[in-house]
């Protein structure tokens, strides 16, 4: 994705940098200042969809960051939106994918007819990291039928590799910032 290096300013300098979070010896990359800055967060939103292939059908987004700019992209191509929470968030019958952290393991889950074949997903998250979280999408995306054709994210923790994982479900990963 071609991000203006202006943009890639503003982004830079509007996320917030918290020392030991979540825990000791780890710097969080915070997008919430982002969400004060509306005019900010039109510009990441109108990136994003522009670079929405014209075959999606869908964006998912991760729980819960992943619903701040994905639902916005969604809307603003009109298409659907689809809802990867974890397990026991959501009201509906739903299909769920356990998966292993660094620090122990996680279950995600969207709603059964969230998703079928035929469908073009795109996964948004905030932020990727080790990839772990967007691979649990991916494969809960394609053990219902439908195809990743790409994952999009604000920003990328490029010293992490994690977009190494999902490179097996597509190779068009686009981030607007990395570090």
């Amino acid at each position: 994705m071609e991000v203006s290096q202006k943009l890639i300013d503003k982004i830079n300098s509007t996320i917030r940098d918290v020392q030991d979070f979540p825990k000791k010896g780890i710097v969080f990359k915070d997008i919430t200042p982002i969400l004060k800055n509306a005019e900010l967060s039109k510009e990441i939103i109108k990136q994003l969809a522009n670079h929405v292939p014209s075959q999606v059908t869908h964006i998912a987004g991760i729980e819960s960051r992943g619903f701040l700019f994905g639902f916005p992209c969604a809307i603003e191509r009109d298409i659907a939106f689809v809802l990867i929470r974890k397990k026991g968030k959501l009201p509906f019958k739903t299909v769920s994918y356990q998966y292993d952290l660094e620090y122990g393991s996680a279950e995600i889950e969207m709603h059964v007819d969230a998703v079928g074949p035929g469908d073009k997903v795109i996964i948004h998250d905030d932020l990727l990291a080790t990839g772990g979280t967007a691979e649990a999408a991916a494969e809960l995306i394609t053990r219902q039928g439908a195809q990743v054709v790409g994952f999009s994210f604000v920003v990328e923790l490029a010293f992490l590799s994690g977009r190494d994982i999902l490179t097996k479900y597509s190779k068009n990963i686009d981030s607007l910032i990395k570090f």
